[in-house]
């Protein structure tokens, strides 16, 4: 019996879910669409099996297949990432929080000194927030970005570091639309003895594909969520220098999780795969390509960008001269099926749920098979909805129109 003859009220919400996802232009920069593949992984019979433990030392019996399944996604990762052979994978984080907790919980202690990005600046919650486990574990102090350029200053980063001397240093970002220099972030970490540890979960593709600067040369510890440019199930993996691997898979299991989700993992394997290939290379430039156009395109139409533009997936909109809140920006465009994310800007004066910008990113709408000159008209629509609200039906419905030369994977 299907979905839609035995519970026909769920199938319907997720019918509706995806004719929603089909018709508007999905500019979060942490959303994306995987393929058919990594859905058909996701959604296989490997839901019923239990696998606490690691391949080849499980708790439970029956996990030979499993063991080879899971096996197959660490090999892909370390292919995907170009690892070294001193490397170690886990593909067992159930996603980005967990993951980054288990760092902290198998290489730090309670209270131990750490150095992350300021929430405010662009780092996650993970990094310290102090509502988040993280700030409450540990003690984080935080970097920030230049008032000038709104670009990290790793002089004052490094001064910060000499004057703390944090037992780790992160770097990592969900709201820094810059590349990041790792090698000047490992000096920094190895003058002050500091382990070097970098969250790639937004860049994480990018990085892969070799269109962003790598961490794995320089840094001890290097996490990423398998979603967002990378194209994969929501999940998380932990990448680490061998001598971290056995106190960061004691961390993971049994010291924060039991079970593996091995049916995502399973589908982890089918993205790292397709990582691996030409055509995700070729795609993964085409989101920075469009980043930029759609970057250009919006200053043109005189909106301001933190620190100017944009050298990753993403780019945020300071709506300080346009006399409207992140919020009300987000809902507009919502309403107007352009799907974005409030976000605070460096040195904000609003209050977080209704910060003073945007957060766009490029990474569906380039899988989607967008272009440059398709940013220009994106471009067009944001600033036609944000200057003059009336015009949002209208957009909507020329949006839906749009959508429909550009088939989105899995749906």
């Amino acid at each position: 019996m299907s979905l839609k003859q035995n519970d026909s009220e769920l199938h319907s919400l997720i019918l509706q879910e995806r004719k929603r996802q089909a018709d508007v232009l999905e500019l979060i920069a942490s959303e994306n669409y995987v393929s058919d593949e990594v859905l058909e992984a996701l959604g296989s019979v490997l839901t019923n099996k239990y696998a606490e433990g690691y391949p080849h030392k499980r708790y439970y019996a029956g996990n030979e297949i499993v063991d080879q399944i899971e096996d197959l996604a660490i090999a892909r990762t370390k292919a995907a990432f170009h690892l070294p052979d001193d490397w170690h994978v886990n593909v067992q984080p159930y996603s980005g929080s967990p993951m980054n907790l288990e760092v902290y919980a198998a290489l730090l202690s309670p209270g131990d000194t750490v150095m992350a990005m300021n929430l405010d600046h662009g780092g996650h919650l993970t990094h310290g927030s102090p509502v988040n486990f993280s700030g409450k574990q540990y003690k984080f102090v935080h970097y920030g970005v230049s008032p000038k350029s709104h670009k990290l200053d790793y002089e004052e980063i490094a001064k910060m570091a000499d004057k703390v001397r944090p037992k780790l240093i992160l770097s990592g970002f969900t709201a820094y639309p810059r590349e990041i220099d790792f090698k000047r972030f490992k000096e920094i970490a190895q003058d002050v003895n500091a382990v070097s540890m970098a969250d790639i979960s937004h860049i994480g593709g990018l990085v892969a594909a070799g269109v962003h600067a790598s961490p794995i040369p320089f840094f001890d510890v290097v996490t990423t969520t398998t979603h967002k440019t990378l194209r994969g199930p929501r999940g998380g993996l932990i990448m680490c220098k061998e001598k971290h691997a056995v106190a960061i898979d004691k961390a993971v299991f049994p010291g924060m999780q039991g079970g593996p989700h091995e049916n995502a993992i399973a589908s982890m394997a089918v993205a790292m795969k397709e990582v691996n290939t030409a055509a995700f290379r070729k795609y993964a430039e085409q989101v920075v390509k469009n980043s930029k156009a759609l970057a250009k395109s919006l200053m043109d139409f005189g909106f301001k960008l933190v620190s100017g533009g944009s050298d990753n997936h993403m780019l945020i909109m300071d709506l300080t001269n346009k006399n409207i809140g992140g919020k009300q920006a987000q809902d507009l465009l919502d309403s107007a099926g352009i799907v974005t994310n409030r976000s605070m800007i460096p040195f904000d004066t609003r209050k977080p749920w209704d910060p003073s910008g945007i957060r766009i990113g490029t990474p569906a709408v380039t899988s989607r098979g967008m272009k440059e000159k398709d940013m220009s008209k994106i471009a067009s629509w944001i600033t036609a909805v944000i200057t003059e609200p009336l015009v949002a039906p209208k957009v909507k419905d020329e949006i839906k129109k749009f959508t429909k030369n550009f088939p989105a994977p899995g749906l």
